[in-house]
């Protein structure tokens, strides 16, 4: 289909634009300058449109193995690590020689889920962000691989742009990727592979259709469309396009049919949900009857120890915890009241009786409704 399809996106002020290593070194050889010129020019379109524009840019742990001269990816921590601070400059040099002719002011910002994790930093992050925009500057982010590891990695850069999202708000999130969207079928190993014009976020029959990360990126069709979904929790709709389309930022920007196109339903999440949801890393689970289940998935209430059935993991006061069915799918999460032995003697026990079982009392809820977030 061609002309103005999607007339929701042609409104979308703010953007996130989130570009894979995959496009930015032409295929892991080198940092394409070619690429990244015409992607700054596209950015400007946008900014002259009126729109506010955020880069989640991928790139510095694969620009810095071409710089090292390095045949694959590193599995050490800290050779990545070296890799990430070697490419990192390499990449911000190479957007900083494509925006200054353009009179394009650019802002350096790297985050790490610590700065998710703990809400004032959240909170600074995303007043940082908002008054860049204010100020007319463009925010280049990438997440800080020079210091993270596995254990506290927000995981990969479409899980960063849709955090990023979430964070001040964004009407759209653009992934630019090296395929043309979402397919039914990998279309590597079926041509008659049908591209998804567009769908609702959270169509299950989705999930049947993601595959996995090429050899220089983490991120695949699976992380897409999981940092779609975390993107609609604030109501922002997602694009996935081929960057190597002729203009397509200024194109998918103006609702032409381009990529895949994943809307929401969702009503937006207040701002402290949000963050709940950003929260990467639970400590354990805590399992839920059917009771329970339908009080804090359908009417939003509080967890109260009566509904839990069974706790695993260790886990202190104020971790994030999974809540799960009895089959072990993950319903909700959300702040814990109590460490994993309280919580485990305070299973299938009505809120009256937790003076008797703990010998002191506590909060009459295991997570209160303010501190949990449905997924």
């Amino acid at each position: 289909m061609n002309g103005l399809e999607r007339p929701s996106l042609r409104s979308a002020k703010r953007w996130v634009i989130k570009v894979g290593s995959a496009l930015l070194t032409a295929g892991g050889r080198r940092i394409d300058r070619g690429v990244i010129h015409s992607l700054v020019q596209q950015l400007v379109t946008l900014k002259e449109a009126g729109c506010e524009v955020v880069l989640v840019s991928s790139g510095s742990i694969a620009a810095g193995i071409v710089r090292l001269g390095l045949n694959e990816r590193p599995t050490d921590i800290h050779e990545l690590q070296a890799a990430a601070a070697v490419g990192q400059s390499v990449l911000i040099r190479a957007y900083e020689d494509a925006m200054g002719p353009q009179g394009l002011v650019s802002a350096m910002v790297l985050l790490s889920h610590a700065d998710i994790r703990a809400r004032d930093r959240y909170l600074n992050a995303r007043g940082t962000l908002n008054t860049l925009l204010e100020r007319g500057v463009l925010p280049i982010i990438n997440e800080n691989d020079t210091v993270v590891t596995d254990e506290i990695r927000l995981g990969d850069n479409d899980t960063l742009g849709a955090l990023v999202a979430n964070l001040i708000d964004a009407d759209a999130l653009m992934i630019l990727t090296d395929q043309d969207g979402l397919f039914d079928q990998n279309p590597l190993d079926n041509p008659s592979a049908t591209l998804v014009s567009q769908a609702d976020v959270d169509d299950a029959g989705l999930d049947g259709m993601v595959g996995e990360a090429g050899r220089f990126g983490r991120g695949g069709m699976v992380t897409k469309l999981r940092a779609a979904r975390l993107a609609a929790r604030s109501g922002t709709l997602t694009v996935i396009a081929n960057g190597q389309t002729p203009h397509v930022i200024p194109r998918v920007a103006e609702g032409e049919a381009l990529g895949t196109f994943l809307t929401t339903q969702r009503r937006p999440q207040s701002a402290r949900k949000q963050w709940l949801a950003s929260l990467l890393h639970p400590k354990g689970s805590i399992t839920l009857d059917a009771g329970a289940i339908k009080m804090v998935v359908e009417s939003g209430k509080s967890l109260l120890p009566i509904g839990v059935v069974a706790v695993e993991g260790q886990f202190v006061r104020g971790d994030l915890v999974r809540c799960v069915n009895e089959s072990g799918q993950e319903v909700a999460r959300g702040l814990i009241n109590y460490n994993a032995d309280e919580a485990m003697r305070l299973v299938k026990a009505p809120s009256t009786q937790i003076p008797e079982l703990l010998g002191y009392g506590g909060d009459p809820e295991m997570i209160h409704s303010d501190n949990l977030v449905r997924v």
